[in-house]
């Protein structure tokens, strides 16, 4: 349950960050039109189903007993056998999927989640070139900042 709050409080942020940028978009445009560009990246509408990272691999296996038919030098051996592949709390965690309807459900869960990453890296990206072309508002400096000695200019000799 763990993961899926942190997945979900995610999710969430992304939202309430769309939110907020179309709000700033009524109110100021940014330089070279990225606010529009911007409306053709974010999702209008979050219809992502169930997904997950990983990967499918598939393997056949020889199982070792010798009068069994993969121990022949031509047999392709047992399976195929499909697994999922996650990195989980730093670690790689494999998953055998049983019949070939787990493997379709893990397949578009898989399509899900990099349909997923797409979205996200475009906001992303698009997001950092807004923050880069919007103006800094200048503040008054404190005393304390005014204080402040600059580094020497004076070169060091060489020894």
């Amino acid at each position: 349950m763990k993961v899926m709050d942190c997945w979900v409080s995610f999710f969430g942020a992304l939202i309430l960050k769309y939110v907020i940028l179309k709000q700033k978009e009524a109110h100021a445009r940014s330089p070279f039109g990225f606010d529009r560009r911007q409306n053709h990246c974010a999702p209008t509408d979050l219809q992502l189903g169930d997904f997950q990272p990983g990967s499918i691999t598939c393997a056949t296996r020889r199982c070792g007993n010798p009068r069994c038919h993969c121990a022949k030098p031509d047999d392709p051996g047992h399976g195929p056998h499909f697994q999922i592949t996650q990195k989980v709390d730093g670690k790689t965690v494999t998953q055998n999927l049983p019949s070939p309807a787990a493997v379709a459900k893990a397949e578009i869960e898989i399509a899900e989640f990099r349909k997923f990453q797409t979205l996200t890296g475009e906001l992303v990206n698009v997001n950092r070139k807004i923050c880069r072309l919007r103006p800094v508002e200048q503040t008054a400096q404190t005393a304390q900042e005014k204080k402040r000695r600059r580094p020497s200019n004076k070169k060091l000799r060489a020894k």
